[in-house]
């Protein structure tokens, strides 16, 4: 059987990478190009690029810097931000991108996935959920790169994309991005519980460990990081790094 997938995620703003804590506050970390590179040489089977500004910012995806990006990328590339029609999406296929990730479009207008999927194949649609716990009212969706608060449970959305064809659903969790203290597993298992589509789990990955307990205890088919892969020990030194395969064999199951 396939080991469960560790998707490195990288962030765009402007044409560098950062990093963010909490959807907020993004810190350089360096040149899409050349982490691109240096994952190709460590073997990553697929990748996550997530422009941030482009919905907050209103504008359409830097279609040439993307393209340049995947131009250099040995594996797969699945890309989200500001998509919002369905040549967006066809124009980012075009440019060599595999799979299309789709967030606040998407739950503004849950048509849109089925416009989507019907054009391109379930299998190259991601739909992203942005997630933030508040009391009293629970785990929410956010748009706008957790600008924007919405009544929608995460759980029920993910139902409801499912439903109209997409082919995988990215759980994003606002309260843990950046951090490094584990996955929300309350979270992620709400939502694997309720589909049967892959479950890409993202938001606070700090060691193989978290990676272990996101698939084995909450559900997830693959895991998703960004601070585990750009940041090394405690003062968070720029350093791109990714697991050897035996490691990932020791944590995960196939």
């Amino acid at each position: 059987m396939v080991r469960s997938r560790v998707i490195p995620a990288l962030l765009l703003h402007g044409v560098g990478l950062v990093k963010t804590v909490g959807f907020e506050k993004p810190k350089y970390v360096g040149d899409p190009r050349n982490a691109v590179k240096i994952f190709n040489e460590k073997m990553v089977d697929e990748l996550v690029l997530l422009d941030i500004a482009a919905t907050p910012e209103k504008r359409s995806p830097r279609f040439a810097l993307v393209e340049e990006i995947v131009s250099e990328a040995f594996m797969p590339v699945a890309y989200g931000g500001g998509i919002r029609s369905v040549e967006d999406a066809s124009s980012m296929i075009a440019r060599g991108v595999e799979k299309i990730i789709v967030g606040s479009h998407a739950v503004r207008n849950p048509a849109f996935i089925k416009e989507l999927t019907s054009r391109l194949g379930s299998q190259s649609v991601i739909i992203c959920l942005d997630v933030k716990y508040t009391k009293p009212e629970g785990y929410r969706l956010y748009t706008d790169s957790g600008r924007k608060s919405t009544r929608l449970k995460p759980a029920d959305f993910a139902r409801e994309a499912q439903a109209l064809g997409a082919g995988e659903i990215m759980v994003n969790s606002i309260d843990r991005d950046g951090t490094m203290v584990g996955y929300d597993l309350e979270l992620i298992r709400a939502v694997s519980e309720t589909i049967s589509v892959p479950l890409i789990a993202c938001g606070g990955a700090g060691s193989l460990l978290d990676i272990k307990a996101v698939v084995r205890e909450g559900g997830a088919s693959a895991a998703a990081a960004g601070s585990l892969f750009v940041f090394h020990g405690r003062y968070r030194s720029i350093l791109i790094s990714y697991p050897q395969p035996h490691q990932l064999d020791e944590v995960l199951p196939s």
